[in-house]
């Protein structure tokens, strides 16, 4: 792990940075501190094999979507009863037609989506938190790129029903 994460550092911040960029300015989780985060989780986690450079990067997804959900979670109990803002990630591929995405709420969706089909919940990771192309998505899950995609796009309407729904629920 000392050796492999010096040579991946600048795509992990990269990675880190498309999480963050939707975030004010003096936001409390910086991005550097996101990868270090990351860095000491993934170290705890190092017994784990990495089957290929797609399988660390999702890894790293997966470790980066728990700091952030955390973190977003420790901020709405902290203002709880308040309008917490969403964090926005931009990315191309997104859950598009929302200016943010609210990371607790996707994440519960996501969960539920896991539960129900756990390829499709695993492409999501991989393709938003990730940042994986469909190629490497297939390649991690070994399946078609056309299942990828498929999914991808059964996936992206599922979770925006589930948050659409929780949202009018919970308004």
């Amino acid at each position: 792990m000392e050796k492999l994460i010096p040579l991946v550092y600048d795509e992990l911040h990269r990675l880190a940075q498309r999480y963050m960029a939707g975030e004010r300015p003096g936001h409390t989780l910086q991005t550097t501190a996101l990868v270090n985060e990351a860095y000491l989780r993934l170290v705890d986690a190092s017994h784990a094999g990495f089957e290929s450079r797609a399988h660390f990067f999702a890894v790293c997804a997966r470790v980066m979507r728990r700091i952030l959900v955390d973190w977003a979670r420790s901020r709405q109990a902290v203002k709880r009863g308040s309008d917490v803002p969403a964090l926005e990630l931009q990315e191309d591929f997104a859950l598009s037609g929302a200016d943010g995405v609210d990371l607790v709420a996707l994440d519960d969706a996501l969960q539920a989506l896991g539960a129900v089909d756990a390829r499709k919940g695993n492409i999501v990771e991989l393709r938003f938190f990730g940042g994986l192309s469909v190629k490497e998505t297939a390649d991690v899950l070994n399946v078609s790129q056309e299942t990828v995609l498929r999914d991808w796009r059964l996936a992206k309407n599922w979770l925006r029903r589930e948050m659409r729904a929780e949202q009018a629920h919970g308004s």
